[in-house]
């Protein structure tokens, strides 16, 4: 069994970055997979659907703004990978990564550059990582509709840079990272 992990929400000022781990059966519809940054939103949506029901196992986890700050996005986001593994509730016998770096975990894993656009199951982790990222961040701006999270997801757009200048760093902004 192969696990993919990926994150999403590096790069934005505010909000979580997450990540998710995933391990797909051989008989998963993979035409439906590819990075999430190449997929609409519904096509997102459609997948993230049959990952959820027919994956052999799926994991989301975080690492929140203020770990982010703590110890700098890079170890955050291997942070969230690691819990997202740990939560997977079975070990796979080959973890693989998109990016550069390996989070600390049990067993065999492997950075995969690009992974996100190779390997279905990273395809899979990237696309429920931003899902859910997505969704948390829609859902935060009912909690605090001033800074169009529901529009940018956190990221650093004109319109974030300027709500963040009229109302200041909203409660999930991250601290250390200029805007």
């Amino acid at each position: 069994m192969v696990c993919g992990i990926d994150e999403a929400g590096r790069g934005p000022l505010a909000g979580p970055v997450t990540a998710a781990a995933v391990i797909l059966p051989a008989d998963f519809p993979f035409e439906l997979l590819n990075d999430s940054k190449k997929l609409s939103e519904r096509k997102r949506e459609i997948a993230m659907a049959a990952i959820y029901d027919k994956a052999i196992a799926w994991s989301v986890a975080w690492a929140w703004p203020f770990e982010i700050d703590r110890i700098n996005i890079l170890r955050a986001s291997l942070l969230a990978m690691k819990r997202a593994y740990e939560s997977l509730g079975v070990k796979a016998a080959e973890v693989l990564v998109d990016g550069l770096y390996c989070p600390e975990i049990d067993g065999p894993c492997r950075a995969i550059v690009r992974g996100d656009s190779l390997v279905p199951e990273i395809m899979a982790a990237s696309i429920l990582a931003k899902t859910a990222r997505d969704r948390w961040m829609r859902r935060y701006s009912w909690i605090d509709d001033r800074y169009g999270y529901e529009r940018h997801k956190g990221y650093p757009t004109k319109e974030h840079k300027r709500l963040l200048g009229i109302y200041g760093p909203s409660a999930i902004q991250r601290k250390t990272f200029s805007y």
